[in-house]
């Protein structure tokens, strides 16, 4: 019996050490995978705005981001650490008997040391990673927010008071908590729960309850505004999603922390592995709303006709669309001003490109004025039948076959045509000057 014990021994241990191997080459291969992923969307965001405000244009976030995308890969490379460095030991996951019988002389006893050590760096860096993005949303959001009410700004202001609380509420949780402050990576006799940085329940909650308030306030800042805008439903629901990114992050956070705590043994391993998911995703989601304009513009040439084709399908059933068509530039003298008063809550600064709600430039539909020739005196022929495609582009135009007036008609060119509040893509199809000759 004794004998097969020792046969089936070092097979176990063997097996255990190969799929600790295999474990570890596979975070390997995924934390760097995603802190490259991370660090091109923050290059991505970077170009966004350059291109959009040159250099000296950016603004505070523009820098926040990539302060958090440095400790990001300070977090990364203490994450693997633990596993290639201090092979996922730290002073927890450890009986009384093994504390008292680990000589501080073995390898493991240093291990252990180096781990504990590598968890407080750990938990360091990811409260700067995390604080340092919440910062550069509140920035993009005063931007978002520039000329509308001031009950928005004040939240803002209210967000970074409670970013400022929160994060001071973390750091001296976690320099604090423990004391004296060496017993964080001590391992006879057991320094308790509070002191093992690894699976500490007083650590964790702590950061979790900060992560969730602080990710929901800054949530609750631009979905409210959105929610009661007069944009298009998809266009809402799309920016209310786009704006709700920081829900992964909470859903992430209370995954490692729910993990962490219900296995003890490997929560060494577990808050490595789990924290660099968590920031990944906190990465992405703060800086998707810079990047997703970008990148329509790039696929744009490629999905332009179908989305356009699918949207002039869509007005062409829409009871509005029609009223819409056969006001603008007919002969019965409407204009699109019968549209309703201006929503309570404007959205400005939107960097994403609204095709159905501009036209040319920042000129808005809402805004332009049924083309009327000069000529006639601002007033339309009633037999003059402008009909026009939805796109805005002139079809057909059908004009009666009197005979044109003797004297020299006089054509409305694109600089007086501005002048009088009408634009090019507005009006008729250009009408060449002549001189009418009296047929018989």
């Amino acid at each position: 019996m004794s004998s097969a014990a020792q046969t089936t021994d070092p097979a176990a241990a063997a097996a255990a050490a190969q799929a600790a191997a295999a474990a570890m080459l596979q975070f390997t291969i995924e934390a760097w995978t995603l802190l490259s992923i991370g660090i091109l969307v923050t290059m991505l965001r970077t170009y966004a705005r350059i291109k959009a405000v040159g250099i000296r244009g950016l603004q505070a976030d523009d820098y926040l981001v990539w302060l958090g995308v440095t400790f990001y890969a300070v977090e990364t490379s203490l994450a693997y650490s633990v596993g290639a460095v201090a092979q996922g030991l730290a002073n927890n996951g450890m009986t009384d008997e093994q504390r008292a019988t680990l000589s501080p002389d073995s390898q493991e006893y240093k291990t252990r040391i180096v781990g504990s050590k590598i968890q407080i760096a750990g938990w360091s860096s990811y409260s700067v990673l995390l604080w340092s993005l919440k910062a550069s949303l509140l920035v993009f959001y005063m931007r978002l927010t520039a000329g509308l009410k001031r009950s928005y700004l004040l939240r803002i202001y209210i967000g970074f008071g409670l970013l400022v609380a929160s994060f001071i509420t973390i750091l001296m949780n976690l320099f604090l908590a423990c004391r004296p402050f060496h017993r964080y990576w001590q391992i006879n006799p057991d320094p308790g729960n509070t002191c093992q940085p690894a699976i500490s329940n007083q650590i964790i909650w702590v950061y979790l309850s900060m992560n969730v308030i602080t990710d929901l306030y800054l949530i609750s800042i631009p979905v409210p505004m959105l929610w009661q805008s007069s944009l298009k439903p998809v266009k809402k629901f799309g920016l209310i999603i786009l704006f709700s990114g920081g829900l992964f992050v909470v859903a992430c956070a209370i995954l490692r922390c729910a993990l962490i705590v219900t296995d003890p043994v490997n929560g060494a391993q577990l808050a490595g592995s789990w924290a660099v998911r968590e920031t990944f995703v906190a990465v992405i989601t703060t800086n998707l709303p810079m990047v997703f304009p970008l990148i329509k513009i790039w696929l744009s040439p490629i999905f332009g006709s179908l989305l356009t084709t699918m949207r002039s399908q869509q007005k062409l059933t829409d009871k509005e669309s029609r009223s819409d068509l056969r006001t603008f530039g007919g002969g019965s003298h409407q204009s699109w001003r019968r549209r309703g008063p201006p929503t309570a809550n404007p959205i400005t600064n939107i960097t994403f490109n609204e095709s159905e709600e501009r036209m040319v430039e920042d000129v808005k539909m809402q805004d332009l004025k049924g083309w009327t020739d000069s000529s006639t005196n601002g007033s339309v022929p009633a037999s003059n039948n402008i009909r026009k495609h939805v796109e805005v582009a002139v079809v057909s135009e059908a004009r009666d076959e009197r005979d044109p007036p003797d004297n020299l008609r006089h054509v409305v060119g694109d600089e007086e045509n501005q002048h009088h509040g009408n634009f090019a893509f507005a009006r008729g199809p250009r009408r060449s000057s002549y001189t009418g000759q009296s047929r018989t």
